[in-house]
């Protein structure tokens, strides 16, 4: 028995059936390297072998008596791999966009959550004889990194690789007494939790003041323009991808003494702005986003979910993209010096005293009412960029090509756009609210248009 963190539990308690938050992904792979040739039996017990040595994959949910504190993970007992493993093929030609198509379709279905919470469905009938996983696991399971870490257990540097050997179960499930118990020792002390968090608090909001008179403050939210997307969200999902040199990313990157996340968020600050002036919907101001930051180095953070954010604005009212990437790369710097001066744990801390009935119901009368159309924008969307592996990897002896991560979006801030450096590639997934940000092929393929735009001003051409 394991019990969520705060943060964890709060993706549970702030999910609606418009708001999923669940995390996706898109493997796109060439199955010509597995040992014996591709099956989806074979690769479904594969998967299954792979499993049953990761805990985090045999867990579900148990509720704690009365909802009187976070629920907890226990193994569960009747786990069955067929429940998990889904197998469809994609209608002809079998291109980007049927596959876009389908994964936005399961992107818009919400996970069991008597089950373990994560899905994986083998989509067959690609272009060139390829296949494609389409994989789902909750947000209350993983963030970006952990997630990462996870999909390591699945993957191999060799197409040929043994699974680990198998975790035993635990069988003895906690009893209701016993989670209630438990339970009224938290209650009890929330008081004194919130006591303890007050000072620093109030600490890091007098620090984040004086920093903003100094100059010296990240952007901060609420300071958000509108656009289409900035509202309350459906629960359709539509769905854009595309891939990357990593190798022109970091040639713009050395030239102008920037970082990979700089650069990262100049492309995606101009194809946005493309976007939406090709919709006339590009405001005056600059879009804010923010940006998921790992808090993973702190020893006093815990759970799936170690992160932190930062604001950052995207220049998406400047034209010339050397110029959006120097206001970036100052402002993030910025951005980073304040994130750092804000404890790692509080978030956290504060997201412990979170109770599941009330933000609940908060978030359904927050969606009913359509509050987010109502208050100022907080912020514009999310945009993550987590490291991938440097070298080629393989799911089940298939070489990974092409990996997309997906995002959840929320109400108010219905585009997520993650980014993943992979084996010399970056790979863009975009995922939005299907009736707020439609046509996201056309924001899709701004972003390599902005890398070059980038490249061609700092005359790097193809240099590392």
């Amino acid at each position: 028995m394991k019990r969520l963190s705060g943060l964890d539990a709060s993706f549970l308690y702030l999910e609606t059936s418009t708001q999923l938050l669940h995390v996706c992904g898109v493997f796109v792979l060439q199955p010509d390297s597995i040992p014996g040739g591709y099956s989806f039996a074979t690769m479904r017990a594969e998967l299954g072998r792979r499993v049953a040595a990761v805990p985090e994959f045999r867990q579900k949910l148990r509720r704690v008596p009365l909802d009187l504190d976070h629920p907890v993970w226990v193994d569960d007992t009747d786990f069955d791999i067929d429940r998990h493993v889904h197998r469809l093929a994609l209608p002809a030609p079998g291109g980007d966009a049927e596959l876009a198509e389908v994964a936005g379709h399961l992107a818009g279905i919400p996970l069991d959550r008597s089950r373990p919470l994560w899905e994986m469905w083998l989509i067959e009938g690609l272009a060139d004889g390829r296949i494609a996983v389409f994989s789902k696991m909750h947000h209350a399971t993983v963030d970006g990194m952990s997630g990462m870490n996870l999909l390591a257990h699945l993957c191999s540097l060799e197409p040929e690789a043994p699974a680990p050997p198998e975790l035993a179960l635990d069988r003895h499930a906690p009893g209701e007494l016993n989670l209630l118990g438990r339970a009224v020792v938290r209650t009890a002390t929330r008081p004194l939790q919130l006591a303890k968090l007050v000072a620093p608090t109030v600490g890091a909001l007098s620090g984040s003041l004086g920093r903003a008179r100094r100059g010296a403050a990240m952007a901060a939210p609420f300071t958000a323009p509108r656009t289409p997307f900035n509202g309350t969200i459906s629960g359709h999902r539509t769905i854009a991808f595309v891939s990357l040199d990593l190798a022109k990313v970091k040639a713009v990157k050395n030239a102008t003494g920037s970082t990979v996340n700089d650069v990262v968020l100049t492309m995606c600050g101009g194809a946005l702005r493309r976007y939406l002036a090709g919709r006339d919907a590009l405001p005056e101001t600059s879009l804010l986003a923010t940006v998921p930051v790992s808090v993973r180095d702190s020893d006093k953070v815990s759970g799936a979910n170690q992160v932190s954010a930062l604001f950052s604005r995207l220049g998406t009212d400047v034209e010339d993209p050397l110029e959006r990437l120097g206001q970036l790369s100052e402002s993030n710097r910025t951005a980073k010096d304040h994130q750092q001066a804000i404890p790692a744990e509080a978030l956290q801390e504060w997201a412990e005293l979170a109770a599941p009935k009330t933000f609940g119901l908060a978030v359904r009368v927050y969606s009913g009412l359509r509050l987010a159309e109502k208050h100022k924008v907080v912020h514009n969307l999310v945009i993550s960029n987590v490291p991938g592996p440097p070298v080629p990897v393989y799911f089940m002896g298939a070489l990974i090509e092409a990996m997309y991560p997906l995002g959840p979006i929320f109400h108010g801030a219905g585009l997520n756009i993650t980014v993943i450096s992979s084996n010399g590639r970056i790979h863009v997934g975009i995922i939005g609210c299907a009736e707020a940000a439609p046509d996201l092929w056309d924001l899709a393929k701004h972003v390599p248009d902005e890398l070059e735009a980038l490249v061609a001003a700092c005359g790097t051409g193809d240099e590392d």
